[in-house]
């Protein structure tokens, strides 16, 4: 039982995850994704004359089991099994950030950027909320999150996942580089 307090290692988290696609096409050709769901909650408990909501969503309700068990999961591993220390920031990344003005550290998020005071700054409102906003747009934009690119569109081969894929870490390197240095400046 011992195992289950410890993150597992790459090499057998990644072929359980990996060998998930395959196992979902196979026994019943279902695709592994998360960011269709809301679109599936949304038309399930609020019904409405919009027509991209206008669609059969109980073929696919195991997509919303999925999802639950996925926050199940998440409660358990993380209450039930969940390790008592905080995250730790490697020292590398502490003095990159300290460079950039960032000092108060909450386990891994600077609470100068994501702190509840800091959302009516322009600053938290850029990270939070505009950040949202496209992220959320780029989710549909590319019709699929990282995940569901990463891991259902890459093992079938997609070329537009591999593009999508190309371009979230493009995207990660900019605004990490280039962007957040810009926003953080006093």
């Amino acid at each position: 039982m011992n195992f289950l307090y410890k993150p597992w290692p790459w090499y057998v988290a990644g072929p359980i995850i990996g060998l998930t696609v395959p196992a979902l096409l196979l026994l019943g050709n279902k695709r592994l994704g998360i960011s269709s769901t809301l679109r599936q909650f949304c038309a399930a408990c609020f019904p409405a004359n919009i027509p991209f909501l206008q669609y059969d969503w109980k073929k696919d309700i195991w997509n919303l089991y999925f999802v639950g068990g996925i926050l199940i999961g998440g409660f358990i591993g993380g209450g039930l099994f969940g390790n008592p220390n905080a995250t730790e920031l490697s020292q590398h990344t502490v003095n990159d950030l300290r460079l950039l003005g960032l000092t108060n550290f909450n386990g891994l998020l600077p609470h100068e950027l994501f702190g509840w005071s800091n959302l009516l700054t322009w600053q938290g409102f850029l990270m939070m909320i505009a950040g949202g906003f496209m992220i959320g747009f780029g989710t549909r934009y590319a019709r699929g999150c990282t995940s569901g690119h990463g891991i259902f569109g890459l093992s079938s081969l997609q070329w537009t996942s591999l593009v999508a894929i190309i371009a979230f870490f493009v995207g990660g390197i900019v605004c990490s580089y280039v962007l957040l240095p810009i926003i953080l400046k006093p």
